[in-house]
């Protein structure tokens, strides 16, 4: 089973022209690589604020694919920022690029059923 719930996926996107769908799934594969050197960059510096702002921003848009243990990922991370705790940080972020690189594979698959 993958990170994505595609019943909910194909719910979620079904009243979405095919074109919008691919657009949305392209942006985020496009914006990826910042977004994850941004996080990377917050925990390297201990900069809590940004990895706040930057665990909160890719938590958005993961939870518009429906992959809800991706989103839990980020959704600690968030909290590590807000709480000012570093504890355990890196590990999560690991993790979390584990995850989220099985998330860029099923969209590539996926996307393709829109094209």
């Amino acid at each position: 089973m993958g990170v994505i719930d595609k019943v909910q996926f194909t719910e979620t996107f079904q009243y979405f022209d095919n074109e919008i769908v691919v657009e949305i799934i392209d942006i985020f594969l496009n914006e990826y690589p910042e977004r994850i050197e941004a996080l990377s960059k917050s925990i390297n510096d201990v900069d809590y604020d940004n990895l706040k702002f930057n665990s909160h921003s890719i938590k958005g848009v993961i939870a518009n694919f429906v992959a809800p243990d991706v989103e839990q990922q980020a959704k600690e991370l968030e909290m590590m920022g807000s709480e000012k705790n570093m504890d355990g940080a890196n590990e999560l972020f690991e993790s979390f690029k584990v995850s989220s690189a099985s998330l860029i594979d099923e969209l590539r698959e996926l996307k393709e059923q829109y094209i």
